[in-house]
Protein backbone atom coordinates (compact mmCIF):
# COMPACT_ATOMS: atom_id res chain seq x y z
CA UNK A 1 0.00 0.00 0.00
CA UNK A 2 1.32 3.65 -0.91
CA UNK A 3 0.77 6.12 1.62
CA UNK A 4 1.41 10.09 1.37
CA UNK A 5 1.43 12.41 3.25
CA UNK A 6 0.95 16.08 1.55
CA UNK A 7 3.99 17.99 2.46
CA UNK A 8 2.87 21.59 2.29
CA UNK A 9 5.23 22.98 5.10
CA UNK A 10 2.55 22.62 7.77
CA UNK A 11 4.24 21.19 10.58
CA UNK A 12 3.84 17.76 12.80
CA UNK A 13 4.23 15.83 9.64
CA UNK A 14 7.14 13.16 11.34
CA UNK A 15 4.85 12.63 14.32
CA UNK A 16 2.33 11.48 11.79
CA UNK A 17 5.03 9.56 9.72
CA UNK A 18 6.28 7.61 13.19
CA UNK A 19 2.38 7.14 14.11
CA UNK A 20 2.09 5.01 11.10
CA UNK A 21 5.52 3.60 11.16
CA UNK A 22 4.45 2.04 14.42
CA UNK A 23 1.54 0.52 12.94
CA UNK A 24 3.67 -1.41 10.50
CA UNK A 25 3.32 1.20 7.40
CA UNK A 26 5.76 3.16 5.33
CA UNK A 27 4.47 6.24 4.44
CA UNK A 28 6.83 8.81 2.41
CA UNK A 29 6.39 12.72 1.68
CA UNK A 30 5.56 14.51 -1.04
CA UNK A 31 4.37 17.93 -2.56
CA UNK A 32 4.47 16.01 -5.67
CA UNK A 33 0.79 16.01 -7.71
CA UNK A 34 1.73 12.79 -9.57
CA UNK A 35 2.98 10.92 -6.74
CA UNK A 36 0.06 12.23 -4.58
CA UNK A 37 -2.72 11.01 -7.42
CA UNK A 38 -0.86 7.43 -7.45
CA UNK A 39 -1.17 6.56 -3.30
CA UNK A 40 -3.54 4.37 -2.35
CA UNK A 41 -4.03 6.25 0.98
CA UNK A 42 -3.37 9.77 1.42
CA UNK A 43 -2.92 12.20 4.92
CA UNK A 44 -3.29 16.22 4.94
CA UNK A 45 -2.00 16.72 7.89
CA UNK A 46 -1.58 20.44 9.51
CA UNK A 47 -0.57 22.71 12.24
CA UNK A 48 0.03 26.19 11.81
CA UNK A 49 -1.73 29.31 10.03
CA UNK A 50 -4.81 28.68 7.37
CA UNK A 51 -3.97 31.58 5.07
CA UNK A 52 -0.09 31.01 5.34
CA UNK A 53 -0.66 27.01 4.81
CA UNK A 54 -3.21 27.82 2.16
CA UNK A 55 -0.41 30.01 0.57
CA UNK A 56 1.72 27.18 0.09
CA UNK A 57 -0.72 24.70 -1.04
CA UNK A 58 -1.93 27.75 -4.08
CA UNK A 59 2.34 28.35 -5.10
CA UNK A 60 2.13 24.08 -5.43
CA UNK A 61 -1.04 23.50 -7.36
CA UNK A 62 -1.92 21.27 -4.86
CA UNK A 63 -5.14 23.80 -4.14
CA UNK A 64 -6.34 22.40 -7.25
CA UNK A 65 -5.47 18.54 -6.97
CA UNK A 66 -6.66 17.97 -3.47
CA UNK A 67 -10.74 18.17 -4.30
CA UNK A 68 -10.23 15.88 -7.41
CA UNK A 69 -9.21 12.44 -5.45
CA UNK A 70 -10.68 9.89 -5.36
CA UNK A 71 -8.97 7.36 -3.20
CA UNK A 72 -9.40 7.99 0.94
CA UNK A 73 -7.74 11.71 2.00
CA UNK A 74 -7.54 11.73 6.04
CA UNK A 75 -7.48 15.67 6.78
CA UNK A 76 -5.59 16.51 10.23
CA UNK A 77 -6.48 19.54 12.19
CA UNK A 78 -5.95 22.34 9.90
CA UNK A 79 -5.75 20.07 6.91
CA UNK A 80 -9.32 19.25 7.96
CA UNK A 81 -9.85 22.81 8.28
CA UNK A 82 -8.56 24.04 4.84
CA UNK A 83 -11.20 21.08 3.18
CA UNK A 84 -14.05 23.86 4.08
CA UNK A 85 -14.87 26.43 2.08
CA UNK A 86 -13.77 29.52 4.04
CA UNK A 87 -11.22 29.84 7.72
CA UNK A 88 -12.02 33.05 9.78
CA UNK A 89 -8.01 32.79 10.15
CA UNK A 90 -6.22 35.35 8.12
CA UNK A 91 -9.69 35.50 6.08
CA UNK A 92 -8.74 32.44 4.08
CA UNK A 93 -10.54 30.27 1.20
CA UNK A 94 -10.54 26.95 1.52
CA UNK A 95 -10.17 24.26 -0.72
CA UNK A 96 -14.66 23.76 -0.36
CA UNK A 97 -14.40 20.03 -0.46
CA UNK A 98 -16.95 20.78 3.09
CA UNK A 99 -19.62 23.10 2.00
CA UNK A 100 -18.87 24.75 5.36
CA UNK A 101 -17.23 27.54 7.10
CA UNK A 102 -14.59 27.39 9.89
CA UNK A 103 -14.80 29.71 12.83
CA UNK A 104 -13.23 31.48 15.87
CA UNK A 105 -14.34 30.26 19.36
CA UNK A 106 -16.31 32.45 21.47
CA UNK A 107 -14.15 35.00 23.43
CA UNK A 108 -15.77 32.98 26.52
CA UNK A 109 -13.66 30.24 25.90
CA UNK A 110 -10.02 30.19 26.63
CA UNK A 111 -8.40 29.75 22.90
CA UNK A 112 -6.39 27.71 21.53
CA UNK A 113 -8.06 24.96 23.27
CA UNK A 114 -5.03 22.51 24.23
CA UNK A 115 -5.17 19.20 25.81
CA UNK A 116 -7.95 16.15 26.03
CA UNK A 117 -11.24 16.31 25.03
CA UNK A 118 -13.99 13.75 24.44
CA UNK A 119 -15.46 12.28 20.70
CA UNK A 120 -18.93 11.52 20.64
CA UNK A 121 -21.83 10.65 18.73
CA UNK A 122 -19.44 8.14 16.27
CA UNK A 123 -20.85 7.47 13.25
CA UNK A 124 -18.48 5.93 10.57
CA UNK A 125 -15.87 2.81 10.19
CA UNK A 126 -13.42 5.41 11.02
CA UNK A 127 -13.85 5.21 14.66
CA UNK A 128 -14.12 0.79 14.89
CA UNK A 129 -12.96 -0.20 18.16
CA UNK A 130 -13.38 3.13 19.81
CA UNK A 131 -15.62 4.12 22.52
CA UNK A 132 -18.23 6.74 22.95
CA UNK A 133 -16.53 9.71 24.78
CA UNK A 134 -12.96 8.15 24.46
CA UNK A 135 -10.91 11.28 24.81
CA UNK A 136 -8.72 13.07 21.87
CA UNK A 137 -5.63 15.64 21.99
CA UNK A 138 -6.97 18.97 20.50
CA UNK A 139 -4.93 21.76 20.05
CA UNK A 140 -7.31 24.64 17.90
CA UNK A 141 -8.58 28.12 18.13
CA UNK A 142 -11.04 27.59 15.20
CA UNK A 143 -13.55 24.93 14.27
CA UNK A 144 -16.40 23.64 12.13
CA UNK A 145 -20.15 23.89 13.36
CA UNK A 146 -22.04 21.09 14.08
CA UNK A 147 -23.28 20.04 10.09
CA UNK A 148 -24.76 16.82 8.11
CA UNK A 149 -21.46 15.65 7.33
CA UNK A 150 -20.05 15.62 10.86
CA UNK A 151 -19.00 12.19 12.21
CA UNK A 152 -17.68 13.09 15.39
CA UNK A 153 -18.80 15.57 18.18
CA UNK A 154 -17.14 17.44 20.99
CA UNK A 155 -17.96 20.37 23.46
CA UNK A 156 -16.20 23.01 24.36
CA UNK A 157 -18.25 26.06 25.02
CA UNK A 158 -20.50 24.69 21.92
CA UNK A 159 -20.84 21.44 20.22
CA UNK A 160 -19.04 21.13 16.98
CA UNK A 161 -17.68 19.20 14.26
CA UNK A 162 -14.57 17.16 15.28
CA UNK A 163 -14.88 14.79 12.23
CA UNK A 164 -16.48 14.80 9.16
CA UNK A 165 -16.57 12.36 6.56
CA UNK A 166 -18.16 13.29 2.47
CA UNK A 167 -17.19 11.16 -0.04
CA UNK A 168 -13.65 9.72 0.35
CA UNK A 169 -12.43 12.53 2.14
CA UNK A 170 -12.39 12.45 6.36
CA UNK A 171 -11.45 14.97 8.27
CA UNK A 172 -10.07 14.91 12.28
CA UNK A 173 -10.40 18.54 13.85
CA UNK A 174 -8.16 16.11 16.75
CA UNK A 175 -4.57 14.95 16.15
CA UNK A 176 -4.68 11.10 16.07
CA UNK A 177 -0.88 10.52 15.93
CA UNK A 178 -0.61 12.41 19.56
CA UNK A 179 -4.00 10.53 20.82
CA UNK A 180 -2.36 7.69 22.39
CA UNK A 181 -3.95 3.77 21.81
CA UNK A 182 -7.13 5.13 20.78
CA UNK A 183 -5.48 7.70 18.09
CA UNK A 184 -3.32 4.67 16.43
CA UNK A 185 -6.25 2.79 16.22
CA UNK A 186 -8.29 5.76 14.19
CA UNK A 187 -4.92 6.11 11.76
CA UNK A 188 -4.99 2.07 11.78
CA UNK A 189 -8.72 2.50 10.38
CA UNK A 190 -8.30 5.10 8.12
CA UNK A 191 -5.58 2.72 6.41
CA UNK A 192 -7.65 -0.64 6.29
CA UNK A 193 -10.81 1.41 4.62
Amino acid sequence: MKIVIINYGAGNIQSIKFAIKRLGYDSILSDDAEEIKSANKIIFPGVGEASNAMGKLISTGLDKVIPTLTQPVLGICLGMQLMCNHCEEGNTQGLGIFNYDVVKFDASQKVPQIGWNQIENLKSKLFSGIDEKEFMYLVHSFYVPLNKETIATTEYGVKYASAMQKDNFYGVQFHPEKSSTAGAQILKNFLEL
